[in-house]
């Protein structure tokens, strides 16, 4: 699969955080503001079963995506970055919808604290 390299882009930021973007040194290379709006995803939990644990019944539930706000439809040119709640919710059926990588390419403080990103996710 070839690469690709988008440029000439602008990013729109609907989470509730500026966005950090790390190099592979480590090294700030951009700060994507918050725009002020958040995009967001109703969920509800369906019961599908239950396990039993140690003669307790455990339930087992499903995560049921709804509506998501706040997304604006695809404009050219324009990247998205949602979170991966959002992101998720999407399925993969925009591609100009970003989530940052919150998992093995975050970057984090001393603390374990997230502080930013070295990459993006994409369904």
């Amino acid at each position: 699969m070839k690469e690709k390299i988008f440029v000439n882009l602008t990013f729109v930021n609907l989470t509730p955080h500026d966005i950090n973007i790390y190099d592979s040194n480590n090294n700030l290379v951009a700060t994507i503001p918050r725009s002020g709006k958040v995009a967001r995803v109703t969920m509800e939990q369906k019961t599908v079963g239950y396990i039993d644990v140690n003669g307790h019944k455990i339930p087992v539930k499903k995560t049921i995506y709804g509506e998501i706000e706040n997304l604006p439809d695809p404009q050219p040119n324009t990247i998205y970055i949602v979170s991966l709640l959002v992101l998720q919710a999407l399925g993969g059926t925009r591609d100009d919808v970003l989530a940052p990588d919150t998992g093995a390419g975050a970057v984090r403080d001393d603390q374990g604290r997230i502080i930013g990103t070295r990459n993006f996710i994409k369904l």
